[in-house]
């Protein structure tokens, strides 16, 4: 109320135009901080701080979904390595080769109830059924699994599989029964006719084994999930232990087949847990659709939970199912809300508190500035007589007002000589502008030196660090590689092709090292060079990123055609077209086809060698195509140094080649490595 009647004041028929203006002006500048910023800069550190907060929550759903994930895997895992072990065994060799036979299916059933497996068997390579635990009811059809097929070429294979309820009751009844589960209508499901599920999500197992005819088989095993409460409880307990959550909210886990779930510690009821209920449709869409990980808050039974959801893939490379963990929403939102009430009710206290003691102090300010207002207007009118007298305060604005009476008494004096030396001045202010844009321009290339100068010292010392930290275990790597041949002696010969490969590789390193050091005085270095036909330097380079290719679904295609021999030296080389060969991996997560060519070719009348590394991955947009040589310039945030390119462009240019690029997104990018012909 007094901040409107201040305000009516001001706008007062019968007050001045220039009282209005200096009255409203100050109660703009005392109350505008106070209740337009202040609000202004609470409201934008609150939408910041709400964001940090829902940041933090999505980042601590995510760690407890890799723990879990980590438990599944074990799980998974072990299930493969305690097969692995009971096929080694002495005993189980024993009856395997005394054929088949009550002694052989009574070993198989100990050893299911040991490892806690649901079924163990063993088939030939026909499929056919030798022993199994418990006694089969039917014909399981047991070769099309891929984990059993491996098994049967001779490699272990353990998989997430999905049985049918037909599948579960050729092994067993008791399996069909447990896997089954009744539906239940959940909310934000996707809607379905189903009633009941009957197929069983189970962790599939297979080994290779020699049977007693010498023929070819497979130990398969196998644990059921569905219902499988002890195994989501121990994920539970293990992410989320006691007091890792606030008072109020509780961690759960859930195993999902489809959207379905199968094992879970969510309670429908008190004592109920929700077998059976459906995750929502937005969360499938995400996660079984487009085999992304969920984490953010999702509607889970019957309340609000943070949580993560990732696809569990099965042998076929299907999404069959959903791993989950997430905690109760509700004490979290209420703690924020709490804390946005205590903050709201804080400010406003203040400035209920601030405002009327910043009217008080407007009010002493008014009729002083008023006066020296009008005063003003009078000289600016001519008036130059014009006086604003003694003011009752003796504060800073009453001093001013003096000042203002002193400055207006010398004004008339002085205002000739003011003439003349404005003229004096705009003569001196345009002679300092020509200077001082001189002087600019100065200080401009100055600072551009200073940068150069700047980075290239900051590179000279990473390359000095680098070398030192670098050379250093290469050195040591060196020397007890070494001392292995010594102890291994004349049998050293037996791995004369690793060690080979080991100390191409120790030398490698050091000539990465010499080239960080190359990059930052290329001047300084110089290597040996050798000949070379292209064709020879990419077949020694597949090995080196042949780890790299066995993890991804990328076809390798090769195409030589070059009959000339380069001069350059070969860890050079190798070293450019392995950072080529790398780069287009990445570029290629989902998989695609590797091209590796080589060919003769002129240029500018001097004849050379193309060597051209191809891929069909994401490509790069025009903007990123022209920043890829520069050095630190990298699209691999979290991976990349940026320097690969570069150097790889120095290395080639040393040499009088050349190193270009060009790309399509969503086709691919091509590089391509000119050299000249060796003479």
């Amino acid at each position: 109320m007094r901040v409107l009647e201040y305000l009516r004041a001001a706008r007062g028929a019968g007050a001045p135009r220039q009282g209005r203006s200096i009255r409203f002006r100050l109660l703009a500048i005392a109350l505008f901080p106070t209740l337009v910023i202040l609000p202004l800069f609470l409201g934008i550190t609150i939408i910041r701080w709400n964001d940090k907060f829902n940041s933090l929550l999505a980042t601590k759903v995510n760690s407890d979904l890799t723990i879990a994930h980590q438990y599944f895997s074990r799980l998974v895992d072990n299930t493969g390595e305690h097969l692995q072990a009971l096929r080694a065994s002495a005993r189980f060799r024993d009856a395997i080769d005394a054929g088949e036979g009550a002694d052989l299916s009574a070993l198989l059933e100990k050893n299911r109830v040991a490892l806690k497996l649901d079924f163990l068997m063993i088939v030939d390579a026909d499929g056919h059924v030798v022993a199994a635990a418990p006694a089969l009811s039917g014909v399981p059809a047991a070769t099309h699994w891929p984990v059993v097929r491996a098994a049967l070429s001779g490699a272990p294979a353990t998989a997430i599989d999905v049985f049918s309820g037909r599948q579960l009751s050729a092994i067993s009844p008791a399996l069909a029964r447990k896997a089954e589960l009744e539906l239940i209508p959940t909310p934000a499901a996707v809607p379905t006719t189903r009633t009941v599920e009957t197929p069983g999500m189970v962790v599939h197992a297979a080994c290779p084994v020699t049977l007693a005819s010498g023929g070819h088989g497979a130990l398969v095993g196998g644990i059921l999930l569905n219902r499988n409460l002890a195994f989501i409880d121990a994920i539970n307990d293990l992410v989320y232990r006691k007091a890792s959550l606030p008072e109020g909210s509780e961690g759960t886990a859930t195993l999902f087949l489809e959207d379905v779930r199968i094992s879970t510690n969510v309670r429908l009821f008190q004592d109920t847990r929700a077998l059976g209920t459906r995750v929502s449709g937005a969360v499938r869409s995400a996660v079984l659709d487009q085999g992304r990980t969920w984490l953010d808050s999702a509607f889970v039974v019957n309340d609000w939970y943070m949580s993560a959801y990732e696809p569990i893939v099965d042998s076929f490379g299907k999404r069959v199912g959903m791993l989950y963990v997430g905690f109760l929403l509700a004490p979290f939102t209420q703690a924020k809300y709490n804390t946005l009430i205590t903050i709201i009710v804080a400010f406003l206290a203040v400035a209920a508190i601030s405002v009327p003691v910043f009217l008080r102090w407007a009010r002493g300010i008014f009729e002083p500035l008023e006066r020296m207002t009008g005063t003003i207007a009078r000289v600016e009118s001519g008036d130059l007589g014009a006086r604003t007298g003694p003011t009752a305060t003796g504060d800073e604005i009453g001093r001013v007002a003096d000042h203002l009476d002193g400055l207006l008494d010398q004004l008339q004096q002085r205002d000739r000589e003011l003439r003349s030396w404005n003229e004096e001045l705009n003569r001196r202010v345009a002679e300092r502008t020509r200077e001082l844009e001189g002087a600019n321009r100065q200080l401009e290339a100055t600072t551009r030196q200073l940068i150069v100068a700047e980075k290239l010292a900051a590179i000279g010392e990473i390359t000095a660090g680098v070398a030192h930290e670098i050379n250093n275990p290469v050195a040591v790597m060196q020397g007890n590689l070494e001392v292995v041949r010594s102890i291994m002696g004349e049998r050293a010969a037996e791995a004369q092709t690793e060690f080979r490969l080991l100390d191409e590789q120790i030398h490698r390193i050091t000539q990465i090292v010499a080239r960080l050091l190359q990059f930052a005085k290329p001047e300084e270095y110089a290597g040996y060079v050798e000949l070379h036909t292209p064709g020879d330097v990419i077949s020694d380079c597949l090995p080196l990123v042949e780890h790299l290719l066995g993890k991804s679904h990328i076809e390798v295609r090769r195409d030589d055609h070059a009959t000339r021999f380069v001069s350059m030296n070969k860890t050079e080389l190798q070293q450019v077209l392995v950072n080529l060969i790398v780069n287009a991996i990445h570029a290629m997560p989902e998989g695609g086809v590797l091209t590796l060519a080589s060919r003769d070719e002129d240029v500018r009348g001097r004849s050379g060698v193309v060597i051209e590394v191809s891929d069909t991955g994401i490509g790069m947009p025009e903007d990123v195509l022209r920043k890829i040589f520069d050095p630190f310039f990298t699209t691999k945030r979290d991976a990349g140094t940026g320097l690969g390119l570069s150097i790889s462009q120095t290395l080639i240019s040393r040499q009088g080649g050349t190193l270009t690029a060009n790309s399509v997104p969503g086709r691919g990018t091509t590089f391509l490595v000119w050299l000249p012909e060796a003479s």
